[in-house]
């Protein structure tokens, strides 16, 4: 938990709608508890972020329209280059554009980041700088991930301000092809050895 995430989140309005629905007790209790508390991400947000292969980028418009918008690529395309920062080549996409001009305007962002399998979210906010780094060729830069075919238009580096692991209530669990594999692979091979049990043996019936 960040110390620096209450002092983001919690508005005074915000603040009020806690003591409405009778939570601001035991938060104030959190926030005051023995932490550990620490501003600059840790080993476990940092270790956390390197194996996803998405996060939700939250951006606000010139308008004060907010607009959220689900960044992915391979597992560990978001690095963290140091305990203060977080950073992706980012890719061409629809060409909108929404994040990218927003972020001209108020470079503040906010990112969840989820792993729906074992019910784990994380909350971050901070500042993003954009880089462009269109050119003819491939990307060659620092955040490439080796072997991802991916038009990189951008290189987004975002300094943490503060984050928060979020409560894993109301998460369902939803699995990727990739966690699916294991557990699938003794099933694919059964099957396949009774189909060629089928094929050598054929029943009378057939």
């Amino acid at each position: 938990m960040s110390r620096s995430y209450h002092k983001i989140a919690f508005t005074e309005p915000v603040l009020d709608a806690q003591v409405e629905y009778g939570s601001r007790t035991a938060i104030e209790r959190l926030n005051h508890g023995p932490g550990p508390f620490h501003d600059p991400l840790g080993s476990a947000e940092r270790e956390f972020v390197a194996e996803r292969d998405g996060f939700y980028l939250a951006t606000v418009s010139e308008s004060g329209w907010p607009y959220v918008q689900f960044r992915g690529g391979p597992p560990g395309f978001v690095s963290s280059p140091d305990e203060h920062t977080l950073a992706w080549a980012d890719y061409r996409g629809n060409r909108q554009y929404i994040s990218t001009g927003n972020l001209g305007h108020d470079p503040r962002v906010s990112m969840i980041f989820m792993d729906y399998a074992r019910q784990q979210r994380l909350k971050v906010y901070g500042v993003a700088r954009i880089s462009d780094v269109r050119q003819a060729g491939p990307y060659p830069g620092p955040l490439a991930v080796p072997g991802y075919r991916a038009i990189v238009e951008r290189e987004v580096r975002v300094e943490v301000t503060a984050f928060d692991w979020n409560c894993p209530a109301h998460i369902t669990p939803r699995y990727s092809a990739e966690e699916l594999g294991p557990v699938l692979e003794p099933l694919r091979r059964r099957v396949e050895n009774l189909a060629t049990k089928n094929r050598l043996n054929p029943s009378e019936d057939q």
